[in-house]
């Protein structure tokens, strides 16, 4: 029976830890997607190393988002490990004579993250991070993906990609690829409960997010210090902190606590320690199962990793015989055993 499902193609660098900003704005909804595209979602391992980074904790991270993104709902046969499938680099090497050098220069992350790499490696800059859009590029053409989720900052590397598909189909004469079109969804941006004006981030330091497998205790902890009111707010306001709050009742599915608290906040009625209690309560209850789940995938890692390379395996067959076409239609010798 032939699968008209359209196709969804979403990735992640192994950063290990898992935060709920994280969950929320992004990969809560990679597992909603599951039940209405045929999806495959990547931990891009060749982009992490495009940065300064310690060898023996990207292999350890890259398990562990492996395990993160299975215990809060990604279906084993959608997951693969970028580095496993090597046909993502040779096709972003083709793509490579397929991209201009004038757009691929006017990235814009870029610029903020070659500052980055500069300050952490003593000026050292890689090819590979200037060049990562292009591989970007390949990670999502090479299964042909009809959607990609994407944010507003995202925008840029989408718009490659779909150059470099156009350019290449004029150049061999067909419409080989399709142009992917992002997938706006509707996802909070939660902040750091430590400072609401900022985004929730790991490199702000651990008081500025919270964990998806932490403790309870710890979660109340730091629920319960969440900044409020600085002051600053101009009057008949929401403050960010109090806001931030309000967001993640929604992002938990509790509109009902959110309603009640929200008429009491508009009332003036409304007692910060109630919203907070309410906040960690309900926070609490959604993460749990998560964690229960992530300590019953950690009892045998061993068959973790192994189903992770088998279904790599798996996504592969896709990816090299999109390969093969490719070089078929440039002019590029296959090999064949």
């Amino acid at each position: 029976m032939e699968n008209n499902k359209k196709q969804v193609l979403s990735c992640i660098q192994p950063t290990g830890d898992m935060h709920i900003g994280n969950y929320f704005g992004a990969t809560k909804n990679w597992v909603d997607l599951q039940d209405k595209y045929e999806c495959r979602y990547g931990i891009v391992d060749y982009h992490a190393i495009t940065m300064p980074y310690d060898v023996k904790k990207l292999r350890i991270n890259t398990w562990e988002m492996a395990l993160n993104l299975l215990a809060v709902g990604i279906k084993p046969e959608n997951l693969f490990i970028q580095s496993l499938i090597p046909e993502h680099a040779e096709l972003g090497w083709i793509f490579n004579c397929f991209a201009s050098f004038g757009m691929v220069s006017k990235q814009t992350q870029f610029k903020d993250k070659s500052r980055s790499s500069e300050e952490k490696s003593e000026g050292f800059i890689s090819v590979g991070l200037f060049d990562y859009p292009v591989l970007q590029a390949a990670d999502i053409l090479i299964y042909r993906a009809d959607y990609v989720p994407v944010g507003k900052d995202q925008e840029q590397h989408l718009e490659l990609s779909r150059a470099i598909a156009n350019r290449f189909n004029n150049q061999v004469g067909k419409e080989y690829f399709v142009m992917p079109e992002a997938l706006y969804t509707d996802t909070p941006k939660i902040r750091s409960t430590a400072d609401p004006t900022s985004k929730m981030s790991k490199s702000s330091g651990e008081k500025h997010y919270i964990n998806v497998f932490s403790d309870e205790a710890k979660i109340r902890k730091q629920i319960r210090s969440a900044v409020t009111d600085t002051g600053e707010t101009p009057e008949g306001e929401m403050s960010p902190g109090v806001e931030n709050l309000f967001l993640l009742l929604t992002a938990c599915g509790n509109e009902q606590a959110h309603a009640a608290l929200m008429t009491d906040y508009v009332s003036g009625s409304l007692r910060y320690s109630d919203l907070k209690q309410t906040v960690a309560d309900t926070l609490v209850a959604t993460l749990a199962p998560f964690r229960e789940r992530k300590e019953e995938l950690k009892k045998d890692k061993k068959q973790l990793k192994n189903q992770i390379k088998y279904t790599s395996s798996q996504i592969r067959l896709r990816a090299q015989e999109t390969l093969k076409e490719v070089k078929e239609l440039t002019g590029l010798l296959n090999v064949k055993f």
